[in-house]
């Protein structure tokens, strides 16, 4: 049973944590005050290593994953991650936080990287043959059943820890990623709202929970209140990027183009630091831009940063982020000239991972785009192989029915074949958000069978796109592109 675990809420004062300046919360990290194994004993999280410096190194950890930041002022994720293990190698939190790090950037898979699947098997090992506590234990549970492609079991899992410890970080911060990788809307919401009530200002990062549970308000609709809730997240802590990047999507869901833009450049030295999370800002910003028509505008931010970061970080949501650009470029009819065969050196050895769904169209939008179209084809032939494959991996059961549709529509609509982009892509239109990412990040596929239909020689699939416009109309009043699209939507009504 479960009842092992006892709910002890942090005792912390607020003398001991963060500071108040000038009205305003200056949120530290924890690594001022949980520096020893005692004083995360003392607030209820328990961590099973008499090494002090493991702890440490633990807390640096975890506040550079919560606040998308690879600090310096810590150490740097990477010297912490080595000053970790040297000081408990066998610290099972320790590969815990290590390994969710990992795993969670969806870069790399156990079935892909032998280093990580023995990592991962080792912590495993370890949690068996140690004497660990409950809470513990399940995140071992928890991030084993991620690491095999069971995302919504993990989940559970992780929302076990958090209903006896609302204030386990680490478990809010995996459950939250994982259901942006889901598509669970509510869940992202919802999860935030619960442990709420059991945190105050005076628990240190208190302050990034406004940023995640904002996120999940904008991507439920509820704007007005998302609005409130970052603004209070910044006014704790301006380099709060999450917090950020949510009125970033307010702006960007309301078509406010202008305020997005003046917002965005008033708090860029605030948010650029935070180096895990810069490149997708710059992406709203870039997204404002072609709002507008401003073309140029969005080609120059992607070559000075989204496509600069791509390529110096490596990581999946740089990667995406520049796919995603690029394919929203090219739809508007811009010429890219040798971009995309720039971003397929970074993205062929991609293709056959298939970690998510959501990763692998916009891996598809890139090679396709570069012209490769056996590497492409590929793709899609490994997807299909993995979509048949027995067991409990949540992303391969989606291929069949959601990820090898869309890529079929992405493929005919690269070889101009724009009817059968439709007839592929408007059935599934409504389940396309179970690929993960967030409401203006799938407005590509709108977007996609927006033009296909717009393209298509079929009346009935011109008549679709208009109907399209209209819906798109009232979700976003007021938006450029949809004035520029609703042109071209009645100038072939025109024609007929």
């Amino acid at each position: 049973m479960f009842i092992k675990i006892k709910r002890n809420c942090p005792k912390t004062e607020s003398s001991q944590c963060n500071k108040f300046i000038h009205g305003k919360l200056q949120i530290k990290g924890i690594i001022s005050i949980f520096n020893s194994a005692l004083a995360w004993q003392d607030v209820g999280l328990p961590l099973s290593t008499t090494s002090n410096e493991a702890c440490k190194m633990y807390d640096a950890l975890l506040t550079q994953i919560v606040s998308w930041t690879n600090d310096p002022s810590l150490g740097g994720f990477e010297i912490c991650k080595t000053k970790l293990q040297a000081a408990d190698p066998d610290f099972v939190m320790g590969q815990v936080v290590i390994n969710g790090a990992e795993l969670i950037g969806t870069g790399k898979s156990v079935w892909l990287d032998k280093d990580l699947d023995a990592a991962v098997k080792r912590m495993v090992g370890l949690s068996k043959t140690q004497e660990i506590t409950e809470r513990e234990r399940l995140h071992v549970e928890a991030l084993d059943l991620f690491a095999k492609g069971s995302l919504p079991k993990a989940c559970n899992v992780w929302e076990e820890i958090l209903l006896y410890q609302p204030t386990d970080l680490l478990a809010l911060k995996m459950s939250q990623d994982t259901y942006y990788y889901l598509g669970y809307k509510q869940q992202l919401r919802d999860s935030v709202a619960r442990v709420l009530p059991h945190w105050t200002p005076q628990i240190p990062l208190y302050g990034y929970l406004n940023g995640m549970y904002s996120f999940g308000l904008v991507e439920t609709n509820f704007y007005d209140l998302a609005e409130k809730v970052a603004r209070k997240g910044l006014a704790l802590n301006p380099s709060d990027a999450w917090s950020t990047h949510t009125l970033a999507h307010v702006y960007e869901m309301n078509a406010d183009v202008y305020n997005g833009l003046k917002f965005l450049k008033e708090m860029e030295n605030s948010w650029k630091g935070s180096d895990m999370l810069s490149c997708h800002i710059y992406w709203h910003w870039a997204l404002y831009h072609i709002e507008k028509g401003d073309y140029e505008a969005a080609l120059t931010l992607y070559d000075d940063q989204i496509s600069r970061s791509c390529f110096k970080s490596g990581a999946m949501l740089d990667i995406v982020d520049a796919c995603s650009m690029l394919y929203r470029l090219q739809m508007e009819g811009i010429n890219l000239n040798n971009r995309w065969k720039k971003l397929a050196k970074v993205t062929r050895s991609h293709a056959k991972d298939h970690i998510l769904i959501y990763n692998d169209v916009h891996i598809l939008m890139s090679l396709l785009g570069a012209k490769e179209a056996d590497t492409a084809n590929q793709l899609i032939i490994s997807l299909q192989e993995v979509s048949q494959t027995p067991g409990e991996n949540h992303q391969h059961q989606l291929a069949r029915d959601l990820g090898l549709p869309i890529c079929q529509a992405i493929t005919e609509f690269a070889n101009g074949n724009y009817s059968r982009t439709v007839d592929l892509l408007n059935p599934i239109r409504y389940q396309v958000q179970n690929i993960g990412g967030s409401n203006a990040q799938r407005d590509i596929f709108d977007l996609l069978l927006i033009h296909a239909a717009l393209k298509s020689d079929c009346r009935a699939h011109q008549k679709l796109a208009r109907c399209l416009l209209m819906e798109r109309d009232a979700l976003r009043p007021n938006s450029p592109m949809n004035e520029r699209l609703i042109r071209k939507a009645i100038a072939l009504h025109n024609v007929d």
